[in-house]
């Protein structure tokens, strides 16, 4: 455990990120893979949204989003 003040604040707030990251993380692997099950064209804004939501917070790199994305709409094409 940290002793000096400064520290015992970075961890206080290093567990607070840490729990919104993952919420985040967490709620875009869950649509990610719900969509993977039943592809269809009104369940792809909300995947998107969440994938650029976790991108924008840097939970997911961007261009793993965007190869996400490709990927996502490239099942509801039909092309390999």
């Amino acid at each position: 455990m940290p002793i000096i003040k400064s520290a015992i604040k970075k961890l206080r707030a290093d567990r607070k990120k840490t729990k919104l990251n993952k919420a985040i993380k967490t709620k875009a692997a869950g649509l990610i893979t719900s969509f993977r099950k039943m592809a269809t064209k009104e369940n792809l804004p909300e995947v998107f949204s969440a994938i650029d939501k976790a991108a924008k917070r840097r939970v997911f790199h961007p261009k793993k989003a965007d190869r996400l994305k490709s990927r996502l709409a490239k099942m509801l094409t039909g092309k390999k």
